[in-house]
């Protein structure tokens, strides 16, 4: 990604709207009100774009437009919601990657932690650390041990700088001591279909994303990066567990709105979407998906939101990590 980053964001900037739009039925009257997912359709952020937005269209008596702002890392659609006038017509779904561009990108035009109010938690989700099967590597600890032998040339691939996938292998390295080749791409299938081909050799991906291959035999699971292992793969330990070091990578995702929105408008969207979140179709949608749901009130996800921006400025700096 690193080589693409100021073409992305000049030509991705002019665009208003990409495909894969959805529009929930209203139960009564209103102005739409547009979810913007500052990445592809498809994407943990667009599952719960989608999970959460018909329901909460219904609560509120309004179309909910679900709109795929993608680009520069996340930094276009968030952006766009930054400057979107605050009269409770816009709102951002995503994830960690936003404070973790707060860091990469110290030059942007607006502050993704302190220019964004936070409405609520949704739901966590949890990364896989995964090998080829060629590798001959079966646990985390003995890629550890294959990588400190021979510092360099175990590779592994993310879909590019400032993802969570490539932000949680430098701490992985960081933690473990280790150095492997990081091969950016642009987007995660081509990362994937490479690594289902073995030209690279590890990769952290989403459970849902990783569960299939690793059914058929064709990638190796050598560790969860949270503080505890997943019902879709228990037989999987937690990287602490497979002595890889304490590495918790594990991925909020929640709902903000733009400056200056009115605090009892936030209030009543955080209402309810604790309503959403506690519905058993949304945790089972949820947790098919290698989610797990949880809300919170808005002053917890600030909290959350300012002390993760913190530990990853943290890893940022101390692995000279590069966004450009």
């Amino acid at each position: 990604m690193i080589p693409f980053v100021r073409a992305a964001m000049a030509v991705l900037a002019a665009c208003s709207l990409q495909a894969g739009a959805q529009v929930a039925q209203p139960a009564g009257t209103g102005a739409p009100l547009r979810l913007v997912v500052p990445f592809t359709p498809g994407t943990g952020i667009d599952i719960v774009a989608r999970t959460v937005g018909p329901r909460l269209g219904q609560r509120l008596g309004r179309p909910v437009v679900v709109e795929n702002r993608a680009g520069a890392s996340g930094n276009i659609g968030t952006e766009a919601v930054v400057r979107a006038p605050a009269d409770g017509n816009t709102l951002l779904v995503s994830v960690n990657t936003l404070v973790m561009n707060r860091s990469l990108y110290p030059q942007l035009p607006f502050d993704p932690v302190k220019d964004l109010v936070p409405v609520s938690l949704t739901s966590w989700g949890q990364l896989l650390l995964v090998t080829h099967p060629d590798t001959g590597i079966r646990t985390a600890a003995e890629l550890v041990a294959a990588a400190k032998a021979k510092p360099g040339r175990l590779n592994y691939a993310s879909p590019g700088v400032g993802t969570p996938h490539h932000m949680s292998m430098e701490l992985f390295k960081q933690t473990a001591g280790v150095f492997l080749t990081h091969i950016p791409y642009r987007g995660t299938a081509q990362a994937v279909t490479d690594l289902l081909g073995g030209q690279v050799d590890a990769m952290f991906l989403p459970i849902h994303v990783a569960l299939p291959h690793i059914r058929t035999g064709k990638l190796v699971p050598l560790g969860i990066g949270s503080d505890k292992r997943h019902a879709l793969l228990p037989e999987v330990p937690t990287l602490a567990e497979a002595r890889a070091g304490n590495v918790n990578v594990a991925m909020w995702f929640g709902i903000f709105a733009p400056p200056g929105t009115p605090p009892d408008q936030v209030q009543r969207l955080n209402r309810e979407l604790q309503d959403i979140l506690a519905a058993p179709e949304v945790r089972t949608a949820f947790q098919s998906q290698g989610m797990d749901p949880e809300g919170s009130t808005p002053e917890a996800f600030r909290r959350l939101v300012e002390r993760d921006a913190e530990r990853w400025a943290q890893l940022v700096k101390r692995q000279n990590i590069r966004a450009e």
